[in-house]
């Protein structure tokens, strides 16, 4: 088939390379014209993935967007959550009507929605799913096995799209819960934040144990309220993304969080990290839905205040250990 792969980052090369050795041709799309021709060029995206050739590898490399839309059958948005408002806008315009399978994790901060219920509003014609899962680029890249699941409403399209992306090093699940995948991927992302503030903090594994699995609960709550099924959050795109995103060194929120543990400011993190670290601007998110849905997090809101208010870390952590005493049965 041929594939259009819109965002040239670590995870959209990293797709790429895979629906590539699956036999597809593939259109790498960048923001950048520089990027475009220095990844066509160089044959490796230096700047992300070093260390991994293109070889020869059937990819056009574009940064036009209406060249992108048209090469594609199928449409793989990978761009940062922050940039899918008018990467929606864009792809109505050319590509309305086409398959378009999100594969970043995060929620629309203006709208407070489900990054496909953005380009479900710009393209009413077209068939949207999501892939999700524990799946660092780096490894993906190498053809470390690695297990995803795809999600869609249309049960069918998903079992295609399945096809189109399953490979030897690359299992892929379907599932109906469009939701519940999407919040699980977005919302992983600040419980990592916040394992990774443990670790700069000098914490230990059982703190971490701890934040990951009250983290998956309050995931879970605001999740079943916003229409998820429970049982989700426990699959590969819940509890499976949380470990992966929380112990790994690959992932960036948890490297940022890292930073900021050892004392530097959210922008000295983000600056060192120097990738999109998706778990800041989820937490903003989760934090105003929970407010708006009277939800009860308070990890999350622990998060936003060290992120956003500038609160020490230490006393957050104090603060959640000494909260009222609780029965963990009443978890939802």
């Amino acid at each position: 088939m041929k594939i259009s792969v819109i965002g040239s980052g670590g995870w959209g090369t990293a797709i790429t390379l895979l629906l590539c050795s699956n036999g597809h041709s593939v259109c790498l799309w960048s923001y950048r014209k520089e990027e475009s021709e220095r990844l066509k060029a160089d044959r490796e995206n230096r700047e992300f993935l070093p260390g991994i050739t293109f070889g020869d590898a059937d990819i056009t490399f574009t940064s036009s967007m209406e060249e992108a839309a048209a090469f594609g059958e199928i449409i793989v948005s990978a761009v940062p959550s922050k940039a899918v408002p008018t990467t929606a806008k864009a792809l109505g315009k050319y590509a309305n009507g086409k398959t378009l399978v999100n594969i970043s994790k995060g929620i629309d901060e203006e709208k407070l929605c489900r990054l496909s219920e953005t380009f479900e509003a710009e393209m009413p014609d077209s068939v949207i799913a999501v892939l999700s899962g524990p799946s660092h680029a780096e490894e993906v890249a190498r053809k470390i096995p690695t297990t995803n699941v795809i999600a869609c409403k249309d049960m069918e399209k998903a079992k295609e799209l399945q096809e189109v992306f399953m490979a030897p090093s690359f299992r892929v699940y379907t599932n109906s819960d469009v939701a519940g995948v999407e919040f699980g991927g977005a919302l992983k992302n600040v419980i990592a934040l916040c394992a990774g503030i443990t670790d700069g903090l000098g914490y230990g594994d059982n703190t971490k144990a701890a934040l990951m699995t009250r983290g998956i609960h309050e995931i879970t709550r605001l999740g079943v309220r916003l229409g998820a099924k429970a049982e989700t959050f426990a699959g590969l795109a819940g509890i499976g993304d949380l470990i992966v995103t929380c112990t790994s060194m690959h992932s960036r929120n948890r490297r940022a969080g890292i930073l900021i543990g050892q004392g530097k400011t959210l922008s000295e993190a983000l600056d060192e990290v120097h990738m999109t670290v998706e778990g800041v601007w989820a937490t903003d998110a989760a934090y105003k839905l929970a407010k708006q849905h009277g939800i009860e997090m308070p990890i999350v809101s622990a998060a936003y205040r060290v992120l956003f208010e500038n609160a020490d870390p230490r006393e957050e952590v104090l603060s959640l250990m000494t909260r009222d005493k609780k029965s963990e049965a009443d978890i939802l």
